[in-house]
């Protein structure tokens, strides 16, 4: 015969049991719960990852194997007509140095950059007193005609507006085998990651001091952190010429690569460097 306090104890057991069963059922689907947004998390990482990395600025000296980069946005292929006239007769030199070579620009001179393209004259002031090691790499190279003939490889025009030169072989992983240290990263004109329209930079491979022979135009206002020397700046009627050159669009991009050439055929015919 069961006791009434046996029957209160049985009760009581059995709507113990019930609450840890609950209980349980509620963790368990609080786990299947959680993991799936850990899954919906991890595919929207990696997708923000892959267009990261495979953003605009892209650049220069492949020193280290590895592209430089510039600020980076891919911009949507477009179609236009070809503005520019074809290129000079030439072939691209193919020489590289194991050292950057030494500095011997006057600082208190000022240096002006001449890039007679296949779309215009893009004349360029050079701050040699705020970057020194880069006007005088600029001033080297040019002497070696080391830009001579080389095509302009990438044209961005979403999220960051610019036009990318300096590579001999078009690729975007090119450069002098040399490198050069960052310089003038807090220049005054780099207000709020912004680098102004007329702004010539250097690009690099997204780490410290690994520019080399790559640089970009801006065009257009553009964020971007303070990561890429800012050794110049473009003429009036320089900017008349990448506003053109911008006009034109720029291909899809290079499934290789990632490179988003401009349409517009711009090619350096011939680069100069002079003191005054």
């Amino acid at each position: 015969m069961v006791t009434q306090e046996q029957r209160k104890r049985q009760l009581a057991r059995e709507k113990f049991l019930r609450q840890q069963e609950r209980r349980t059922a509620a963790r368990r689907k609080a786990r299947m719960r959680n993991s799936v947004i850990a899954s919906v998390l991890g595919v929207i990482l990696v997708g923000s990852l892959a267009l990261y990395t495979t953003g605009v600025l892209k650049d220069d000296d492949k020193t280290n194997a590895s592209s430089e980069t510039t600020p980076s946005a891919g911009p949507q292929p477009s179609k236009a007509p070809d503005p520019c006239e074809k290129p000079a007769s030439g072939k691209v030199k193919t020489a590289t140095w194991k050292k950057e070579p030494a500095v011997t620009v006057d600082k208190s001179a000022k240096y002006t950059m001449k890039l007679a393209t296949t779309c215009g004259d893009i004349d360029l002031a050079l701050n040699a007193s705020a970057a020194p090691h880069t006007v005088n790499s600029f001033d080297f190279l040019a002497d070696k005609g080391y830009f001579d003939h080389t095509k302009c490889h990438r044209l961005t025009t979403e999220g960051i507006y610019v036009l990318q030169c300096g590579d001999p072989t078009g690729s975007g992983s090119g450069g002098p085998g040399y490198t050069i240290p960052d310089e003038n990263l807090k220049d005054k004109s780099l207000k709020n990651n912004i680098y102004p329209a007329g702004t010539v930079a250097m690009a690099n491979t997204g780490k410290a001091h690994t520019g080399g022979s790559q640089f970009f135009l801006v065009y257009q206002d553009s964020q971007l952190p303070p990561s890429y020397t800012p050794f110049g700046t473009v003429s009036a009627s320089g900017m008349k010429v990448l506003k053109k050159i911008a006009a034109a669009g720029a291909q899809a991009a290079d499934p290789t690569t990632g490179n988003t050439a401009p349409n517009a055929t711009v090619v350096i015919n011939k680069a100069t460097v002079t003191k005054s």
